[in-house]
């Protein structure tokens, strides 16, 4: 009843709210829209929550920062068409194979390398950026924040997105939400409004629409034919449709077919990521190997990995777990500091380690790791640990403290912090 009660109140609260906020009209379509977060509410959301959402979704591929950079130019070219070309766009490559794109508030967008590689051309990436760009000049993400809130009376409804990340479930905060902000499911709506104004961008900017006509083709066709989970993200969060195939068509047809196409320039770009991409192929099935207990098999995946690509950081994160599985904790500490040392702002990098150190009970390196990790994306098993490391340093308000912390999310973590918590506090 009190659960009940609380809710029809907030609800009714958001009603008033919703009443007071009024409708402003979409900066894209034009249409009258309810507006319950204000732009200068987005662009901190947006700016708050990039670098988390980036790393809970592979971190940046920082072996090519020269593609990066194209990637880039190519976005704001197509941002500086866009309905809201002040906004402050962003463009950053991920470090995941998983084909997909995101977008958050305020124009903080994100493309995985594994998108890149199914690509033909400066034309299709165009295409792809501008589709992510209007998903930010037309507010559907706050969109998407108001429905959720409306819904679940706040927004602790919203739980967290995270794939099939290892972190699922431990991600806590502003990075639980940033992370279901980019992989949760656009409505169709969504999709075919942000095809139509994409392919508008994309034809002011000087790129030929019928890429975007044939994306959508191979995203239809990889979708019936896909197996398992692997392109399950990309059509999870932007599904497509004949629907969309064939309305994209109709305006490429309408718009005219000539405009850039950059496939030579765009081969250039991404030569070297497709030369590593076997190595990457080589990781993805080393964990595979290594989550179904085939240890040796995995170790020797992850070491071809190393072999071909001998500075990417995520390589030997993964081979300091296999070894930590193996009980060869020297070989995995010495993975873990290679993998931090490469890519120091990687916050799983240094949670790995940290619990690497604290099961060594190394208990001040365990704690600068653990804390480190946390300032960029704070987990739940962070905070379980660092209870963990004060109750042994006998500081018991700083123990409860991060119990308490551990507490608020769900799952096994959460109930061990809460008994762990009731055990402090109960004498």
């Amino acid at each position: 009843m009190v659960i009940t009660t609380y809710f029809r109140r907030s609800i009714a609260l958001l009603a008033i709210v919703a009443l007071l906020a009024g409708c402003s009209a979409n900066p894209v379509t034009g249409k009258r829209e309810l507006s319950l977060i204000s732009e200068r509410q987005e662009r901190a959301i947006g700016a708050e929550q990039y670098i988390p959402t980036q790393q809970t979704q592979g971190g940046q591929f920082y072996l090519d920062p020269d593609l990066t950079v194209y990637v880039r130019d190519v976005g704001h070219k197509l941002a500086a068409v866009s309905d809201r070309p002040d906004l402050p766009y962003e463009f950053v490559v991920l470090n995941s194979s998983v084909p997909n794109a995101w977008a958050l508030p305020s124009g903080k967008i994100a493309i995985n390398r594994g998108l890149l590689v199914l690509l033909e051309d400066e034309a299709q990436l165009a295409s792809v950026l501008g589709h992510e760009i209007v998903h930010a000049a037309a507010r559907h993400s706050a969109q998407r924040m108001q429905s959720g809130m409306l819904l679940s009376a706040g927004m602790a409804g919203l739980g967290v997105a995270l794939g099939d990340n290892e972190m699922a479930g431990l991600v806590m905060g502003g990075a639980a939400l940033g992370g279901q902000l980019a992989l949760a499911q656009h409505s169709q709506s969504d999709e075919l409004e942000s095809d139509h104004y994409g392919i508008k961008y994309m034809v002011k900017a000087g790129y030929n629409p019928q890429a975007a006509v044939e994306l959508q083709q191979l995203f239809l066709q990889l979708s019936e034919g896909r197996s398992g989970d692997f392109l399950g993200s990309l059509f999870a969060t932007h599904p497509p449709s004949q629907k969309r195939v064939n309305e994209n068509a109709r305006l490429a047809r309408q718009l005219g077919a000539e405009g850039f196409r950059g496939k030579e320039v765009y081969q250039q770009k991404i030569a070297y990521l497709k030369r590593v991409t076997p190595a990457y192929e080589a990781y993805d099935e080393a964990r595979k190997l290594a989550q179904k207990d085939k240890l040796d098999a995995a170790l020797g995946k992850v070491n071809e990995a190393i072999n071909a690509v001998p500075d990417e950081a995520m390589f030997y994160a993964l081979r300091g777990q296999i070894h930590s599985a193996m009980k060869a904790p020297g070989k995995a500490g010495r993975d873990y500091d290679k993998a931090v040392a490469l890519y120091p702002e990687m916050f799983s990098y240094r949670l790995h380690r940290g619990l690497h150190e604290l099961a060594q009970n190394n208990l001040a390196k365990a704690e600068k790791d653990l804390s480190q990790a946390n300032r960029t994306v704070p987990t739940s098993i962070a905070y379980l640990r660092l209870g963990d490391i004060a109750v042994k340093q006998r500081n018991k308000n700083q123990a409860i403290a991060y119990y308490n912390q551990a507490a608020q999310a769900e799952g096994p973590v959460a109930q061990e912090a809460r008994r762990k918590l009731a055990a402090l506090t109960s004498g």
